[in-house]
């Protein structure tokens, strides 16, 4: 019998915007405009089983400009049309609830403006996506990986990405924020109602699509993405966590230069498999300390750059991570007893 958390069968979510256009429009001068902005959509469960559906659940909708999804599932089967997406009651209008949270084995992880290395082509799609892939945690390197170009992928400088996994179990967006809260993917998709835009762009004025393809599989040797298990998810008690020192105490500096010799060690000493996840993770960390005043980010740029150095990563790598950290710096709490 299926637990109360899991569907009998998986499922997309799929959101219909009739006459409303949910894919970015590039123009003939290399304008990105932006989505529609509807309010109303029609409502489907699609089914899917394994990444393989998915998969060709993802190649249809890839040429669908008016749908999208969701990880909500459908609150009411009978009421499916014309509605807004909502997860409460609307205290203004009084419209009811359409979608429910609803734990999946399938999971979207957008990686925006990632940094690529020196040689590598954003039109080299396997390419970008196996350099995004390592800066997820190690669960994910030995599993097949969907890898979706976003419609500014090879316009906008960077990896602009959409990885799709599949899960051995299904988590809700809670638990799958929880693992990944020091990721640095966005979290807004793991919300239920927050749209999960699948179109390709629509080119206009005669502009040609830059890439051949929009959608690659990375093979993996183990059919599914190996979940911790639930106690590892389970929401933390609530403590209190010091906040940074300012940076004029005396143990900023101490702290800082605490977290700048043991974040480069980590670099340093990272496993081959796991080199550039730790690299992101660190620079996350540390950025955050350069933008609060505890950290010059030329000495951040250094250490990090020897570190990449000493684990056969280049330097200059290091440092493109560091300048794309600082715009996507970790807001972890610091632990207890810092100062």
């Amino acid at each position: 019998m299926a637990s109360r958390q899991e569907p009998q069968c998986e499922t997309l979510t799929v959101l219909r915007a009739r006459g409303r256009r949910l894919a970015k429009l590039i123009t003939a001068d290399g304008t990105v405009v932006a989505y529609d902005a509807p309010k109303i959509f029609d409502l489907h469960e699609h089914p899917v089983t394994d990444v393989g559906q998915l998969e060709e659940a993802l190649c249809e909708l890839l040429a669908r400009p008016d749908l999208a999804i969701v990880r909500g599932a459908v609150a009411v089967p009978t009421r499916t049309r014309g509605v807004r997406r909502l997860v409460h009651r609307c205290p203004e209008t009084g419209d009811e609830p359409t979608l429910v949270e609803r734990a999946r084995r399938w999971l979207a992880l957008d990686v925006d403006g990632l940094p690529l290395p020196a040689g590598l082509d954003a039109r080299d799609l396997a390419g970008c996506g196996a350099y995004a892939r390592d800066i997820l945690p190690p669960a994910f390197h030995l599993s097949p990986l969907l890898v979706v170009a976003s419609a500014s992928h090879g316009i906008k400088p960077g990896a602009r990405l959409r990885l799709w996994a599949w899960l051995d179990r299904a988590l809700t967006g809670a638990e799958v924020s929880r693992w990944l809260r020091d990721t640095p993917v966005d979290h807004a998709v793991f919300r239920p109602a927050q749209l999960i835009y699948t179109a390709g762009p629509v080119f206009v004025d005669g502009v040609s699509d830059p890439l051949s393809t929009r959608l690659i599989t990375l093979p993996g040797a183990v059919p599914q993405v190996p979940v911790p298990p639930p106690e590892a998810l389970a929401p933390k008690p609530a403590r209190y966590s010091s906040p940074l020192p300012k940076p004029s105490a005396p143990a900023a500096s101490r702290y800082a230069l605490s977290a700048l010799i043991s974040a480069s060690a980590r670099v340093a000493g990272a496993a081959v498999n796991s080199r550039h996840y730790t690299m992101v993770s660190e620079a996350r960390g540390l950025a955050r300390l350069v933008n609060a005043g505890l950290l010059a980010e030329s000495d951040v740029r250094r250490a990090l750059g020897r570190a990449a150095e000493r684990c056969g990563k280049a330097a200059t790598e290091a440092d493109a991570v560091v300048t794309w950290a600082l715009a996507h710096a970790s807001n972890a709490a610091i632990p207890e007893g810092v100062a």
